[in-house]
């Protein structure tokens, strides 16, 4: 296990993002965190800053109790909020928001409120921050996932297959699409550290088909590569069955069902990775409370491929996965994006 301990590289990687974010100066900037969070991240988030000449404070809340049925991982949807009135106030004043929640705020109900007032939030996920200064984003990577929303947003269809057996449709009509590349510039935008990735929140009725998660795909809920291949057969979103022998397939069944509520079981967002220095043996790296994932949620050419909550459905639910799948080639209109797991150029 890595130690909890400030280290001057750590301090220079928040640096480098907080820059990339256009802090500077006597610019107000709020720590959000939660009772829970990495203390560490928080330290160097301050001092960081603090460098910089900005003047950061804390905003720290209780964590919530634990009110759901299973375990909450790796949602993106923090509770800690809980709409409350002064914490929003504090958010909406704060031109630059790090979000350092165990969750994130990205699927949080209060995330389009604060927006709205013009802040810009950069999640800072909840990893070790030796991990974070590995994955410190660069200027050259935001033309690759620009480029990537463009093509998304332009496209009518998306289809998904591999020899594993995967074989989906997933209309991008009318979807929602965004791409993150690891910092924030501009009032009234999110993104999050580490980035590097692509993903559409299709419309109701829109999936179809099968999803193959074969033996090293890794569920992130989980923490875990799969170690035997898990079929997922889905009809206008959902998941209508959950097929296959061993640990993986009686972990999902058993999670999805565990939430008693069908919305767990429909698809969130779908995208792809476009981070060359995003590694995905890193889960097999790291103690799993010195992870979260998302650095495998970005490693170039993977599926990823989201279950849960999605706005632009009407779907809401704390159920969620996110499961990055290799060797996919993916398409838009017929045009390869990703060919059997390698990004086209």
């Amino acid at each position: 296990m890595l130690a909890d301990r400030i280290e001057s590289p750590w301090i220079e990687a928040f640096e480098t993002v907080l820059r990339l974010c256009r802090a500077e100066a006597g610019l107000p900037v709020c720590l959000l965190a939660e009772s829970q969070s990495r203390a560490l991240n928080i330290d160097l988030a301050e001092l960081a800053a603090l460098r910089l000449g900005c003047r950061p404070f804390r905003l720290v809340l209780p964590t919530p109790p634990q009110t759901a049925p299973v375990p909450v991982r790796s949602t993106g949807a923090s509770r800690a909020l809980q709409a409350h009135p002064a914490a929003l106030a504090a958010l909406k004043a704060s031109p630059l928001i790090l979000d350092l929640t165990l969750e994130g705020l990205l699927h949080a109900p209060e995330l389009g409120e604060i927006l709205r007032a013009g802040s810009r939030v950069l999640m800072v996920s909840n990893e070790h921050p030796e991990a974070l200064a590995r994955l410190v984003p660069r200027p050259e990577d935001e033309a690759p996932v620009r480029a990537a929303v463009k093509l998304a947003r332009a496209a009518k269809r998306m289809t998904v297959v591999s020899a594993a057996g995967t074989d989906l449709t997933i209309a991008l009509e009318g979807a929602a699409t965004a791409g993150v590349w690891g910092w924030t510039d501009r009032p009234g935008t999110v993104a999050h550290w580490p980035g590097g990735v692509v993903v559409s929140f299709p419309r109701a009725g829109s999936v179809q088909g099968t999803l193959v998660l074969d033996a090293g795909d890794a569920n992130l809920t989980f923490k875990r590569y799969l170690e035997r291949p898990v079929r997922l057969d889905l009809h206008d979103d959902y998941i209508v069955s959950v097929s296959g022998d061993g640990t993986d397939a009686e972990l999902m069944r058993r999670y999805l069902a565990a939430w008693g509520d069908r919305a767990a079981y429909a698809v969130s967002h779908v995208g792809w990775g476009l981070n060359p220095r995003a590694r995905y043996e890193a889960l097999a790296m790291y103690d799993r409370r010195d992870t979260n994932g998302t650095e495998l949620r970005a490693f170039a050419g993977n599926f990823l491929f989201s279950t849960g909550a999605n706005e632009f459905a009407g779907r809401f639910t704390e159920g969620h996965f996110d499961i990055p799948v290799r060797n996919c080639t993916i398409a838009l209109d017929g045009t390869p994006v990703v060919v059997e797991g390698r990004l086209v150029p």
